[in-house]
C-alpha cells in the first residue's frame, strides 16, 4: 500500500511539471497506467488543489493530456481562486489549461466580484473568457434584483445579463416581463425586446404612474424600450403659472354665470 502511494506521488509530480501545479489527496486512490488511458481516481473526501482552483467531492477522476481534466461527482465545491468564482453542484467537468467548467444538476455559481448568484439545472462557464452560459429554471440574484428564464449568458467583464425564454425580472418590487431582456449588473438598467408587459408599484407622493396603464420600460409589441432609476422633482421644480398670469399674481375671479360682468379691482359694489 504505501508502495502504491509513493508510486502515485511520483506521478503527480510529473504531471505537475506539465501543467500549472497541484496537489491532491482522498481516502483512497486508483490508477490506470495504460498507455492513452491514463487516469487517477480519488474517493472519499476527494481534494484537488492547484494555482488556479480549489476543487473537493465525493469523488473526481482526474485525467487527459497533461491530467487537466477533472472530472468529479458527490457534493462538489469548486472555487476559482483567480476570477471569484464560488461553484456548487452534484456533477462537475473541469478542465484546469482552460478554466473551463460544466456543471450538471441543481447548479450554483456566485460571482463575488459583481456580488451576482447564478442558479441552473446546467451550468457552463469559460473561466477565461468570462462568460457563464445557463439552461433550464435559470435564476439570477443581486441586491434588489431578482431575474428568471430558461436560457441566460452572463458576460461578467462587461456585467451584461441576457435573458430569453420567459424571463421576468423584478426591481425593488417593480416586475417586468418580455421575449428577451438584457441587464446591466452594474446600472441595473434592464432593455425589454419584443413582447412586454409588467406592473410597477409608483410612489405617488414622488411621482405620477405612466400614462395608459402601461409599465415605466414598456413597449408596443415588437419595439424595445429601457428602464431606468427615475429621479422624483424636487420642491424647485413647480409647475409653471397658467398662460397669461405672474408669477405670485392672484388669478381673476371667474366671470358670474348669469352673464354678469365680473367686478374690477377697486370698483365699488
Amino acid at each position: 500500500m504505501k508502495r502504491g502511494f509513493f508510486f502515485l506521488a511520483f506521478a503527480g509530480l510529473s504531471f505537475c511539471l506539465s501543467a500549472d501545479s497541484f496537489t491532491f489527496s482522498a481516502d483512497s486512490v486508483q490508477s490506470v497506467l495504460a498507455t492513452g488511458k491514463e487516469k487517477t481516481v480519488l474517493s472519499g473526501h476527494a481534494e484537488v488543489l492547484s494555482d488556479k482552483i480549489t476543487v473537493s467531492a465525493d469523488t473526481i477522476e482526474i485525467s487527459g493530456k497533461n491530467y487537466s481534466i477533472l472530472t468529479c461527482e458527490g457534493h462538489v465545491v469548486a472555487d476559482d481562486k483567480k476570477n471569484g468564482i464560488h461553484l456548487a453542484a452534484p456533477r462537475l467537468t473541469y478542465d484546469r489549461d482552460r478554466s473551463f467548467a460544466i456543471l450538471d444538476g441543481p447548479a450554483t455559481l456566485e460571482d463575488s466580484v459583481n456580488h451576482v448568484v447564478l442558479k441552473a439545472d446546467w451550468i457552463q462557464d469559460d473561466g477565461d473568457q468570462g462568460i457563464t452560459v445557463a439552461q433550464v429554471d435559470v435564476r439570477i440574484l443581486k441586491e434588489g434584483l431578482a431575474c428568471r428564464a430558461e436560457y441566460a449568458i452572463y458576460r461578467r467583464k462587461e456585467h451584461r445579463l441576457e435573458l430569453s425564454g420567459a424571463p421576468r425580472v423584478v426591481k425593488n418590487g417593480d416586475e417586468y416581463r418580455a421575449t428577451r431582456m438584457i441587464v446591466d449588473t452594474d446600472s441595473e438598467e434592464i432593455t425589454l425586446e419584443g413582447s412586454v408587459s409588467g406592473s410597477v408599484h409608483a410612489d405617488t407622493s414622488k411621482s405620477t404612474p405612466p400614462a395608459g396603464g402601461q409599465p415605466t420600460g414598456a413597449a408596443p409589441d415588437g419595439s424595445s424600450a429601457s428602464v431606468a432609476p427615475a429621479s422624483a422633482p424636487t420642491g424647485a421644480e413647480a409647475a409653471p403659472p397658467a398662460s397669461g398670469q405672474t408669477s405670485g399674481q392672484p388669478a381673476a375671479p371667474a366671470a358670474p354665470s348669469d352673464g354678469q360682468a365680473a367686478p374690477q379691482p377697486g370698483a365699488s359694489q
